[in-house]
């Protein structure tokens, strides 16, 4: 039996560094390709053997529009029980090819490659000496172009909408948001802010049921100032100002989500809008932010008592990036950052927890120093649920990080 597939984000070379590759690790990573989009459509099995419907464990939250909206987990309709489990060594997750191909990311992944493939595959194809090989390869880039071109009929992607129910605590209301999932940019992969990702879920999750933990207290003597960095679909900035709605407050609190992608902005400002009538007072304002490039004016002049950011590494100059803009936002007093990103451990997202902590010290190595600094106060692990994520995130880290 031929191995099942595994995500092409993780198993398709960096085209940057085309020449280091052989023939015969890039026949494996696109056959892998074919396995999941070329793969013979299976008969429907006879009625008889048609399984028991299964009971599906409840979840905390529940998306009650389209399950997963595509980023449905690997294992989820495999487990029969809703404890949470150590994530497997990805190597030994048995990857379901449809899980893989309704996947949108990972299509989108797989278009932009192929196109940078063929478009700088002559330089690839020449590079060796050896006229078989050569011919090989021509070949190969060939087959590959013709992979591209199964792409090209297909129809567009098209937005969905998520509807999130998040529990609260006693004597709180079931928080509400309703999310457009825009469709990826095929011609820019910088417009992945368009979707929600497992991570913000889960984030938002414990927000929900524990909102003093994560310091969603109005101050007595002024509003709270709340900052989301890379918002995306604005879940994390929603929901923060769903949850410190109060008719009591004597002003309303601030909060604040930011990204720099046009098209992301343009669909962040309607999901807020989607989120709070005109007739509610409380809200949130969405404003760009270049973190290479920021400029800080307007509400982004001042200091956040909180600020939150969710899978948004995904080079390794983004932590150093994200640290400087933390290091000018943060309120140097008080301040918390609110950090969760997924631990991919193949592909070309491999490591990114490293170069977070490779910026921001552990609290406990600055003892002794007499110069404040941004720390990890706190990190806690936090495994994949059912139905939320991606099938190459084998679980996520969430960082407390503050002044000491």
């Amino acid at each position: 039996m031929a191995p099942r597939p595994t995500p092409p984000s993780s198993t398709l070379p960096p085209l940057a560094r085309l020449s280091s590759y052989s023939l015969a690790q890039l026949t494996h990573a696109v056959d892998n390709v074919r396995a999941i989009y070329c793969a013979p459509v299976k008969p429907p099995k006879p009625a008889l053997a048609l399984p028991k419907r299964k009971l599906l464990p409840k979840h905390l939250v529940h998306d009650t529009s389209v399950p997963d909206s595509g980023y449905a987990s690997a294992e989820g309709e495999e487990d029969d029980d809703d404890e949470e489990t150590t994530p497997a060594d990805p190597e030994d997750i048995p990857y379901d090819p449809d899980v893989l191909r309704s996947d949108p990311f990972e299509r989108e992944y797989v278009i932009r490659w192929l196109t940078g493939f063929t478009a700088r595959a002559d330089m690839w194809a020449y590079a060796s000496a050896d006229e078989a090989e050569t011919d090989a390869r021509a070949a190969f880039v060939d087959a590959t172009a013709s992979l591209l071109a199964t792409f090209a009929g297909e129809e567009e992607e098209e937005d969905i909408t998520r509807t999130f129910t998040f529990p609260t605590g006693p004597g709180s209301s079931a928080v509400h948001v309703e999310l457009n999932d825009a469709a990826l940019l095929s011609d820019d992969h910088t417009s992945v802010g368009l979707q929600s990702w497992g991570s913000s879920i889960l984030l938002a999750e414990r927000m929900c049921l524990r909102p003093t933990d994560f310091g969603l207290v109005n101050p007595a003597q002024r509003a709270l100032r709340v900052l989301e960095l890379g918002a995306g679909t604005g879940l994390l900035s929603i929901v923060t100002a769903k949850v410190l709605v109060s008719p009591t407050l004597s002003s309303c609190p601030t909060v604040v989500a930011t990204d720099y992608h046009p098209s992301v902005l343009a669909n962040l400002r309607a999901n807020v809008a989607t989120n709070f009538p005109s007739s509610v007072d409380t809200t949130v304002d969405v404003l760009p932010l270049d973190w290479q490039s920021p400029v800080y004016e307007g509400l982004l002049s001042g200091y956040f008592d909180v600020i939150f950011a969710a899978d948004v590494v995904y080079h390794p100059e983004h932590a150093c990036w994200i640290k400087a803009c933390v290091e000018r936002l943060l309120a140097p007093e008080h301040g918390v950052f609110w950090l969760i990103i997924p631990i991919r451990p193949t592909g070309r997202h491999e490591g990114m927890t490293d170069t977070v902590e490779a910026v921001f010290p552990r609290a406990e190595d600055m003892k002794g120093k007499e110069q404040r600094e941004l720390v990890i106060l706190d990190v806690e692990g936090l495994s994949r649920h059912d139905g939320v994520g991606r099938a190459d995130e084998g679980g996520y880290r969430m960082y407390k990080i503050s002044w000491a």
